[in-house]
This record gives structure tokens, sequence and C-alpha cells, in this order.
């Protein structure tokens, strides 16, 4: 027999405490199970990502290069190029671009690298020197006796040292297809990119696949928004912390200057990692007053870049907190290393597209407004009413 409910005095029904108990475990029961599922399937996923890694790593890479690349090659389409003279005169010219760079650096490391080694050799003969006086008087038996333990270390890891040679060639041929692989998917999602989304747009059919090109085509923008960014923050890195190394002759400065712009592709991280290379070679070869000069310098141009110039151009190209990306880069690193941390903004950017999208459905199968006009009504409904 079913409880007759309680009636306040204003006539209203109220409901038992049991029932309200039960309904929200209920709820929190259903929503438990639901989040369950999701990370269940999300872990299948991420374990299928990890087997197929060597076919999806090219693919990401390939897409990357393709966003930087895109514009000129739709450029020369749309003054009547053949398409696939268009993919192939971009990516030869990106090619020549890169070949170019190599050859400009490697002059000036062969060039300076044994003047460094030798200052480092100076370098390492003084800090020996400084561990021998005070105040750690460390004596030469002591040294010798560390050295030869060291020695002695290593001779008895000669079998697991000639392993990791063996595993350096096989990742360095991994390495040489990967490279091939990226630039042939390159070549074809240059020459045959306009006809992917219509013809995934027939695959899924004509109601699933309006919604997967709708979001390709944000993820596409969003991606090269990205790209754009990272290079024009990197080139004001490089440009500022490479104008100041040269002009405190450091050497290897144009090399440093082509690590600054390559490692602020990968945002926070990459800049501090580059800066960091900076003031040691400095230290090494100019001394300590030059090494806080350039400490100096690489802080105020990151300040610039991070107070100024990333606030300003990724928050139109990503709309990503800045507590977001440093945690992408920080999972994508640990995961899979340098090249998780470079690919890590740009997916958790894709990610954050597909989510807004999702979102923007949901508000439009509900009939409710934006949530830029959530936020304003809710400022307009605490105003209060001058005429009360």
């Amino acid at each position: 027999m079913q409880e007759p409910r309680v009636v306040a005095s204003n006539g209203k029904s109220l409901r038992d405490r049991g029932e309200v108990i039960g309904g929200g475990l209920l709820w929190l029961a259903k929503w438990s199970l639901c989040i369950v599922a999701i990370a269940a399937g999300a872990w299948v996923l991420g374990s299928v990502a990890a087997r197929l890694w060597v076919v999806i790593l090219p693919v990401a890479l390939a897409i990357v290069v393709a966003t930087i690349l895109w514009p000129l090659t739709r450029w020369l389409t749309r003054h009547r190029w053949p398409p696939a003279l268009a993919a192939s005169t971009t990516l030869l010219g990106f090619l020549a671009l890169v070949a170019g760079v190599v050859a400009l650096i490697v002059p000036s490391v062969a060039d300076q690298a044994p003047e460094l080694v030798d200052k480092s050799t100076e370098g390492v003969n003084q800090v020996r020197d400084w561990i021998q006086g005070p105040p750690l008087r460390i004596r030469d038996e002591q040294l010798d006796s560390a050295v030869e333990a060291i020695v002695a270390r290593l001779q008895s890891s000669g079998a697991q040292i000639a392993n990791g040679v063996f595993t350096g060639v096989s990742t360095a041929t991994s390495f040489l297809i990967t490279v091939f692989l990226v630039l042939v998917l390159v070549f074809f999602f240059l020459k045959d990119g306009p006809r992917l989304l219509p013809w995934m747009h027939g695959v899924f059919g004509s109601r699933s696949g309006r919604h997967v090109e709708a979001v390709l085509e944000r993820v596409w923008a969003t991606l090269g928004g990205f790209i754009r960014t990272q290079a024009v923050v990197s080139m004001v890195d490089a440009l500022c912390i490479g104008t100041a190394l040269f002009i405190l002759d450091v050497p290897l400065a144009l090399v440093l200057s082509v690590i600054t712009f390559i490692g602020g592709f990968v945002p926070m991280v990459g800049a501090f990692v580059a800066g960091a290379l900076a003031v040691l070679v400095a230290l090494v070869g100019n001394g300590f007053t030059t090494a806080v000069i350039v400490l100096g310098i690489v802080i105020a141009v990151q300040q610039l870049e991070g107070n100024v110039l990333q606030p300003v151009l990724q928050s139109r190209s990503m709309e990503l907190h800045a507590v977001i990306v440093l945690l992408a880069v920080t999972a994508g690193g640990s995961l899979y290393g340098i090249t998780g941390a470079f690919l890590a903004v740009p997916v958790v950017a894709m990610v954050a597209v597909v989510i807004r999208y999702i979102g923007e459905q949901i508000d439009a199968a509900t009939g409710a407004p934006p949530a830029e006009a959530d936020e304003s009504d809710i400022e307009e409904s605490v105003v209060p009413d001058p005429a009360v």
C-alpha cells in the first residue's frame, strides 16, 4: 500500500525524504554507469591507437604539414594550376627550404664545434680545480677512483650499450620510413584535399555527413590557426633571441636560433628548453657574465610571448586556457615523448572543436540560447529595477 503524501500548510504536496534520496541515488547510478561506459570506450580506443601508432603518427604529422603548405597550394590551384602540379611544387619548395636551412647551419656547427669543445674542456678543468679547492678539498685519488668506477660500470654494461646501438639503428630506419610516408601523405592531402569532404559526406550519408563535414571544416580551420599562431610566436622568439646571441658573439648562434624557432611549436615547454640551451652554450662559450645577460634576454622574450603574443593570438585561433595547454603538453610528452608534446595542443584543440559543436547541436535541439546569451541574461536579471 502506497504511503500518503504529506501536505504542507500552503496546500503543496511534499515528497518523502526516502523518495528524494532514492531518486538522487538512481540519478547518480545512471550517470556513473554512463561515465564507466565512456571510460571503457576511451580505454579501448587508446589501446587500438597504441597498436596502430605506426599508422596514426604519419597521418597526424602529414595533416600538420599539410596545414602549413595548404595556403600556397590553394593559391596555385586558384591560378589554374593542376592540383598534382600545385601539390608537387609546394612540397618540393618546402623540402628545398628545409634542405637550405640544414645546409646553412651545418657549416656553422662544423666551424664552431671544436672551439666549443675546447672551452668545454677548460670548463671541466675549472670545475675540477674548484672541487679540489676549499671547501670540498677532494683529492686526486678520490677523483681517479670515481672515474675508474664509471669506466668499469660502462665496460660491464657493454652488452646493453650494444643493444642500444642496434635499437638506435632500428629507430633511425623507422624514422626514415615515417618521413617518407609523411611526405607521400602530404602530397595526396594537398592534391585531393578538397575532394575528401564531399567523399566522406557521401560515405556517412546526408544526415550524419553534414555533421562530419562541418566538424572537419572547423578542425581544419582551428589547426591552421594554431600552426600560423605558433609560427608567428616562434619567429618572434627566434629573431629576438638570435639577434641577442649574434650581438654577444655566442657560439652556434644561428643553430640556437633555428632550435628556438622549432621549439616554439611546443607551447611553453619548447621555448623554455631552447632558452636553457642558449644559456648553457653562452656559459660554456663566453663565460658567466654573458650567460646571465642571455638568461635575462630569454626571460624577457618569454614574458613577451606568454603575456602578449600567445594570449592575443591563441585566444583567437584555439580558445584554449593556458592551464589546458600546459597539461596537454605535459601529458603528451610523458606518453609519447617529443612527438607527443608537439601534437598534444593540436589534438586538444580538435577535441575542443568537437565538444563545442556537440554543445551547439544540443542547444539547437533543446531550443536553448547560446552560452553568451545565457550569461548576458543572467547579468541583466541580477540588475535591480530602479522603480523598486
